[in-house]
Formats: C-alpha cells, structure tokens, sequence
C-alpha cells in the first residue's frame, strides 16, 4: 500500500457521492507496501480502505473483487467490496480504477507467536477450502515466466555472489514440478502486515490483489518464507512447526508436494527477492512509496540453498 497519486479532498468528497456512506469526515493516505494507491476513508457511517489501481485496469479488477466478496460470505475475514448507490464495485477517480472495502478491525503481528502462527496457518487453509467454489480465474502475475524475465533485468545490477545465487534460485524454480502440484485460488502475498489479529484470533485478511490460481504450496511456502524466517534469515522452528502443521492438518500435502517444498520455498522465496531487487534499482515515483529491502529474502534464499531442506 502506497500513494502514487494523490487525491483532494474536493474529488474525494465528489466520488464519495456515488455510495451511501454520509459525509466524509477524514482520510489519510497509506505508506505500506508497493503497487496500488491506498487510503483509509472515514465517513459517517463508518471506516473504509479506498484503493486506487496503478497497475491493474478494469477488466483484471473483477477478479479481486469478486474473490474479496466470495471469500467474506463464505466466513473467510475478508474485507467485503462495497457498493455503490447504482450496484457496482468499481468505479473511477482520478483517472483510475478505484474501489471501496471494509476496513477491518484488528491490527497485524509483526512479531508472531506461536498461536498467532499457528492461526494464520489454519486461515491459509480455510481461504484454500473456501475459494475452491470461486469460478473466475487470473494466472499468476509473479509466475515462472515473470521470474525468468525479472531476473534477466536485474541480473546486470548484482555482484558476483548475489548473481550465482539468482541463478542456483532459477535453476531450483525450473525443477519444480508446478502442473503436477495441487492447483486453486491463492492469495500470494499473506504476509504478516496482510493478516490482522485480535488477541491470537485472526480478524482480517487484506490485499488480495496478487491473489490468482497456481499450486496451493506456493501459497504456503510465500507464507512460512515471511512468518518463519527472523531478518537475518535464521529459520524459527517453532514459529514453522505451528504454522505448517495447522496448514496441514486441513489440507494434507501430497507426495509430489512434499518432494517438491524444497524447491517451492526457493521459488516463493526468489519471487519476492526478484521484486523487491527490481523496485530497489527501478524505482516508480510517488508520495510515500515504502520500497522494501531485498536482503532479508536474499537471506532467505541461501538458506533454502544451502543445503538444509525443510520438511512439511
């Protein structure tokens, strides 16, 4: 969540308009995260995340949308798109495609324990078990193709050591065996600040705009890179075992999957090292625009390279 584009209270109060939401009482913009505009909205009648796409245009944002809503009413924590006053859930302001969900109460774990592990396994699992009804499909933006073409970009730009790393990554990403891995609906992106808690229950999963199909372990393995691995790339065991193991205990892994988590985990672990690399040396313009470290995920990777697999 950043601000590429600003928007004036005049325009806000304007597109405010089209929903019942009573008047506008207050809005501030988002520093966090990498892709879309994000603001939290106050109105009269309550508190709401306002989302202009940057990158995504109108025929891509159905997709989103309609997996936030199906999510929400199939008891997943999910914030709920709303409505404007004619019935639709995407409109325009500022010369983009906009949209306004429910702000979700609760606040994120930045440093979980294990419970909270342990729960954001199990809300992984039931976003898997919940989205297998959903009918509209997106490939995955971040895929295989993307990474190959990513890291042609940003290999120039790296030292010797980094760049053997990249490649060792690649080379770990093309063995897996993606078609013969349990497909569905992932979020791709359930990082600790996208799921809010109260106490050690979760209350809100958020930004779901990477979500799209592909192997339901390289959902888990985007998970366990981000909640299970300290900033100087230590594995925490404890956080692992609580949030692989309530994973597992809804959606038992296949053979092929535990074969493969290895080279899962790289690959998820490459994804985010390959975007954060690439934001670091082409970076887009914009009022508080967070661009994320790529070391820790550099970390990561040598560990997943070095020699000492993880197990589900």
């Amino acid at each position: 969540m950043s601000v590429f584009t600003k928007v004036s209270h005049k325009a806000l109060t304007a597109f405010l308009e089209q929903y019942p939401l009573g008047a506008l009482i207050g809005f501030q913009g988002i520093g966090e995260g990498v892709e879309n505009t994000n603001y939290f909205v106050d109105t009269e009648d309550g508190r709401f995340v306002l989302t202009l796409f940057e990158r995504l245009d109108h025929d891509d944002l159905p997709f989103f949308l309609g997996l936030m809503a199906h999510c929400a009413d199939r008891g997943v924590p999910a914030p709920r798109p709303l409505r404007a006053k004619d019935g639709e859930v995407l409109r325009e302001l500022c010369g983009k495609p906009a949209a306004l969900v429910q702000r979700l109460e609760g606040a994120s774990a930045l440093t979980p324990n294990t419970a909270q592990c342990h729960a954001a396994g199990e809300a992984l699992a039931d976003l898997h078990s919940s989205a297998r009804s959903f009918r509209l499909t997106a490939a995955n933006t971040r895929g295989r193709d993307w990474r190959v073409a990513t890291a042609d970009q940003v290999r120039p730009r790296l030292p010797p050591e980094a760049a053997a790393l990249l490649d060792t990554a690649l080379a770990a990403d093309e063995a897996a065996r993606w078609t013969a891995l349990p497909q569905g609906v992932i979020h791709a992106d359930l990082f600790r600040d996208n799921v809010l808690f109260q106490a050690d229950q979760v209350s809100g999963i958020i930004d779901f705009y990477y979500a799209c199909n592909d192997a339901l372990l390289f959902d888990l393995a985007v998970t366990v890179n981000d909640w299970c691995f300290e900033q100087d790339g230590r594995l925490n065991r404890a956080r692992y075992r609580a949030l692989t193991e309530a994973y597992c205990a809804q959606r038992e892994p296949t053979e092929t999957e535990q074969a493969d988590w290895s080279g899962v985990l790289c690959a998820a672990a490459l994804r985010f090292w390959l975007s954060r690399l690439y934001d670091w040396h082409f970076p887009r313009d914009g009022d508080l625009v967070h661009i994320k470290d790529p070391t820790p995920y550099e970390r990561i990777l040598r560990f997943h390279t070095g020699g000492q697999p993880l197990s589900l």
